[in-house]
């Protein structure tokens, strides 16, 4: 199942961060990440500052190969880059995962990424590498994307459970000491402490009848 994950990284920790270090007061949107067989494309507008110097900036990167500027509105400008292959930082971990960026904004301090997986494992294999990197990354939110209507197996999490679980497990919830307090995991997934507390009981009232059953079966 589709998962969607917000995340916060340091600036410095994706390839563009290197652009806001030469022009702190811009702020950058990325569109989409392209990935090629001989290179990456970045699609990403720009706000503020002065599009020729920053097309300088970006040119003298050794792993650029092209920039373009494909448009402009008022103080927004529209760039295209071709990076080599031998690009990493963030942009690795999310090619070899097969993440989507939904939306992306950056500034000299951070940037925030919402990124779509196809499943949970490309998620696990994108952390990983990320940790492989030394790339940390907060995560802010995660969501499982439901089917309206969809009915669920007996003993089978919902993906509000699942998500819940997954998050709690993630953010160290079970760890001694305990890592997240519940109402700090529901901020991250967006519900009351009251929903966190009420969806929590019912995916582990899930997952241990499950549990009883194979066992016994």
């Amino acid at each position: 199942m589709t998962v969607i994950t917000d995340i916060t990284i340091p600036a410095e920790k994706f390839a563009l961060g290197k652009l806001l270090d030469e022009f702190p007061d811009i702020n950058i949107e990325l569109v989409r990440v392209i990935p090629l067989r001989d290179g990456i494309i970045p699609l990403f507008w720009v706000t503020g500052g002065d599009p020729d110097d920053i097309k300088a900036t970006i040119r003298d990167d050794p792993l650029t190969e092209e920039v373009e500027l494909l448009t402009r509105a008022d103080n927004r400008y529209l760039f295209e880059i071709r990076w080599s292959t031998e690009i990493d930082h963030l942009i690795r971990p999310m090619i070899e995962s097969r993440a989507e960026v939904l939306w992306a904004k950056g500034d000299v301090d951070e940037w925030q990424f919402r990124l779509q997986f196809p499943n949970r494992s490309m998620l696990a294999a994108f952390r990983q590498q990320c940790l492989d990197k030394d790339i940390k990354f907060h995560l802010d939110a995660l969501y499982n994307p439901t089917i309206p209507g969809e009915d669920l197996e007996e003993g089978e999490l919902s993906s509000q459970q699942f998500d819940i679980l997954a998050t709690a497990h993630e953010n160290g919830y079970w760890h001694v000491p305990r890592e997240i307090q519940l109402g700090e995991l529901a901020e991250l997934i967006g519900v009351s402490s009251n929903a966190a507390s009420q969806r929590m009981r019912r995916a582990l009232d899930t997952v241990v009848g499950q549990a009883i059953v194979n066992k016994e079966s």
